[in-house]
């Protein structure tokens, strides 16, 4: 986040400070398989908001609102699925998130992708692994995404995410990509055809106004060696696009700049890597070389880190990046109120930004790790293969597990990261911008 992105940005319609009421941004982050903990977060985020609701109405006159509860939708990766799936269905309103839950509940990994046919990959796993190595030579991954493609055009009914623009119920709808051919990160806005709204670059970043395709989605969701390239038209040219997470250093960024000054960010990244299958040392002492045999990462642990550094989480990064401008802008205002005047604090042109980030409690390393059995057959053999079953290589596997034991679980454990920040949750959804 850059102060630049602070100073230019205003919600869509109108300045700021004009509006009474806050402008709430939905950001979701990538992670394959994992991001169905974000599906868990909203599902049990609806349930919390429709009880406050019920209470409210038993205390209050004023009936309480069923409205969509948010106004700004960014999603990166398989973020921008859930994003997009939530912006087909804003004008159902708070059920919007209900939905979501429903739309992973019925996953497998079939529908979102499969290896390449080989005659004797059911009883071979060097057939499966010629297989793979014939798939990415030809089309530059090793799996066949066409099954996501058919699921995403019988889930998202696109065509209501203009309706959703047109009547208010959404402000604006934004999804990441990275460009392989050109290195530029960039975010495709949607918003309502009414409202003035100028693209924006940044260095290694730019945005275009294009309404979200099932080819956006792709290429947003396109994980590096595993899922094809996408091609997207930018500038009047044809470029190929891959997963939105990388290169991806300010996530916030899109958000505000359509306007949002609250907003909820939910990552799937952990902060610490599990250390699963290390050998431990009651001493505390370091023995390296009687642990060298036991610690040599395997192709899976390899391509598992890699994977992270893809999918390196920079959430974290920018919210406290925005703290730090917020509180800059609070002892520049208050020191101008005290030598000027209010005046003069008031007029300044930047705005401070409310964000509430929330990350998984628990290792998803470990949690993929009691479900990889649940792969087909052929996945799983390539991964044991890789030595991506076990220890910190299940890293690897979790973004493929798209199966319902896995994304139920996930669900599980969003819904009881909700109830542990119960408090902070009712307060980002209070009437009023503090």
């Amino acid at each position: 986040m850059h102060l630049d992105d602070l100073t230019h940005s205003e919600p869509l319609g109108g300045p700021q400070n004009t509006s009474p009421t806050p402008t709430r941004g939905l950001v979701l982050m990538g992670g394959g398989a994992r991001t169905a903990y974000q599906a868990g977060v909203l599902q049990a985020l609806a349930k919390l908001l429709k009880e406050q609701q019920t209470a409210s109405k038993t205390h209050s006159s004023v009936s309480p609102t069923s409205s969509f509860p948010f106004q700004v939708l960014v999603g990166t990766s398989a973020g921008a699925l859930n994003a997009t799936y939530l912006a087909s269905r804003a004008v159902d309103g708070i059920d919007a998130l209900f939905g979501l839950g429903e739309f992973w509940h019925g996953l497998h990994s079939h529908l979102v992708y499969h290896l390449p046919d080989t005659p004797l990959a059911k009883i071979s796993r060097w057939a499966t692994a010629l297989g793979v190595t014939l798939s990415a030579r030809r089309q530059g991954a090793a799996l066949d995404s066409m099954p996501l493609v058919d699921t995403l055009h019988r889930r998202i009914a696109l065509n209501n995410i203009d309706l959703a623009l047109s009547r208010g119920d959404l402000k604006a709808l934004a999804v990441t990509a990275s460009s392989y051919t050109s290195g530029v990160h960039w975010t495709f806005c949607q918003t309502k055809q009414t409202l003035d709204l100028s693209s924006w670059s940044r260095p290694g970043r730019r945005a275009e106004l294009q309404d979200i395709t099932i080819e956006h989605l792709m290429a947003s969701s396109a994980i590096p060696f595993l899922f094809p390239a996408t091609p997207l038209w930018v500038d009047g040219s044809m470029e190929y696009f891959g997963d939105g997470s990388m290169r991806q250093s300010s996530p916030l960024s899109p958000a505000v700049h359509l306007g949002a000054n609250k907003i909820l960010a939910i990552g799937v990244g952990q902060p610490q890597r599990s250390l699963m299958g290390q050998a431990a040392n009651p001493s505390g002492a370091s023995n390296v070389s009687a642990t060298a045999n036991k610690q040599r990462p395997s192709l899976g642990n390899i391509a598992g880190h890699a994977m992270a550094s893809v999918f390196n989480d920079t959430l974290l990064a920018d919210v406290e990046q925005v703290q730090r401008v917020n509180q800059s802008i609070q002892q520049l205002k208050q020191h101008l109120t005290k030598q000027q005047g209010p005046e003069l604090a008031q007029s300044l042109p930047f705005h401070e930004i409310q964000v509430l980030a929330l990350q998984p409690s628990e290792s998803l390393d470990e949690l993929a790790q009691a479900h990889v059995h649940e792969l087909p057959l052929s996945v799983h053999r390539v991964l044991e293969g890789l030595g991506a079953l076990k220890g910190s290589g299940a890293a690897l596997s979790s973004y493929l597990l798209f199966e319902p034991g896995f994304l139920r679980a996930l669900m599980e454990l969003g819904a009881k990261d909700v109830n542990l920040r119960k408090d902070e949750l009712l307060a980002f959804f209070a009437d009023s911008v503090t």
